[in-house]
């Protein structure tokens, strides 16, 4: 049996945005169930994300480790930042952070997979693409500021993350659902079966 995601969208009978922020901002719909009632909805509305999983010629993730205030943690995560730059690309975008967060670049570029990351409160999707043929940018290092200034990057062998994940000590969901899904297409059809890095985003149509 085949299964997928269908777009439908529900009657919206009146919507407001309470908060708006640097970023993201929150936004209440009273939505019409198939009953005929009414409830209220309050979700976060966000621009959408892209991240890289980059994979080296030994077999190694370059991840990387930073503060993240919400949860009170430093967390192993793969490059990964906000398409809030209207219009631009999204895989632009992910050589764009590639090349920020790690000061790295690479030839071959497809898309890993697709997620939302919080549909029953987030309209975030995010797109995860795998980053192989690496090399170190040319020219100055991208300054970084704020929690990314105190970055820590490393390569880690995809064995280990896969451990990590699988023994709760990794938490960041592009880290999980990048790695798990990077070991699932190479006992598949293989990497170079994947979607090209141009493929169309059905998850995130609205700003396509």
């Amino acid at each position: 049996m085949t299964i997928k995601d269908t777009a439908e969208e529900w009657q919206v009978r009146a919507t407001e945005t309470p908060f708006t922020g640097n970023k993201t901002s929150v936004r209440t719909d009273d939505v019409v169930m198939p009953d005929g009632t009414v409830v209220r909805r309050d979700y976060q509305v966000h621009p959408g994300s892209v991240a890289v999983l980059a994979l080296d010629d030994l077999g190694r993730v370059l991840v990387i480790r930073q503060y993240r205030h919400p949860v009170r943690q430093k967390l192993w995560e793969i490059p990964a930042g906000l398409l809030d730059i209207p219009g631009e690309n999204p895989l632009h975008a992910a050589q764009r952070e590639l090349y920020e967060e790690a000061h790295v670049k690479a030839e071959d570029w497809r898309v890993l997979t697709d997620v939302y990351t919080t549909p029953g409160g987030c309209d975030e999707a995010v797109r995860i693409f795998l980053a192989r043929d690496l090399s170190e940018a040319e020219g100055q290092r991208f300054e970084v500021e704020d929690e990314e200034a105190d970055m820590e990057l490393s390569r880690v062998p995809v064995e280990e993350l896969v451990r990590g994940v699988l023994a709760g000590e990794l938490h960041n969901n592009c880290l999980v659902v990048g790695v798990l899904s990077l070991v699932a297409a190479q006992n598949g059809e293989g990497l170079d079966a994947l979607r090209p890095a141009e493929a169309p985003w059905p998850a995130r149509p609205f700003e396509v």
